[in-house]
């Protein structure tokens, strides 16, 4: 009889596991304005097979502060947002590249392993503000220009896409 339950246990373990993981998994609905979508390889998503985010579901990712100069502003300025390894992490992205595409459909394709090996982070605030898209709002790719000289180049001013609509992991 003890054997007979506990396989009757495991069985209903073993099933309901994947089930339970995949649940815990999804990605809450936005429930403001969508300020950016991620699609492409990609194990989570909340919107079809698409990441659909809203400025909340992104304020709850790690974020970093990023005090920097950048080519297209004076002086230096304070930007604050989630890291782009977090957020590549929580959508579970496993692809070696990445296109990330601005309102105007700027596009620029660049390898994921920027967000990994770089505290790249898309920047939301600057000095204390949520950034509009008058300000290179609502996401701005930024890396750290003055923590790392060498990045102050323009390879990496090209990879700076601001203006952030949606990125595509491929």
């Amino acid at each position: 009889m003890h054997k007979s339950l506990l396989c009757l246990l495991v069985m209903i373990l073993t099933c309901a596991t994947p089930l339970a993981l995949a649940q815990s998994m999804a990605i809450a609905s936005p429930e403001g304005s969508i300020i950016l979508t991620i699609t492409g390889e990609i194990t989570r998503t909340n919107k079809e097979d698409s990441a659909v985010f809203d400025r909340a579901l992104l304020e709850a990712l790690e974020w970093q502060a990023t005090v920097t100069r950048t080519p297209w502003s004076d002086g230096q300025d304070e930007y604050q947002g989630p890291l782009g390894r977090a957020l590549l992490d929580f959508v579970g992205a496993f692809g070696s590249e990445m296109t990330i595409t601005a309102l105007n459909d700027y596009a620029v394709t660049m390898p994921v392993s920027d967000f990994y090996e770089l505290p790249v982070i898309l920047a939301m605030d600057q000095n204390g503000q949520a950034m509009r898209v008058r300000d290179k709002g609502p996401l701005f790719v930024l890396y750290p220009f003055d923590a790392n000289p060498e990045l102050n180049v323009e390879r990496y001013h090209n990879r700076s896409v601001w203006q952030i609509k949606s990125i595509h992991v491929h």
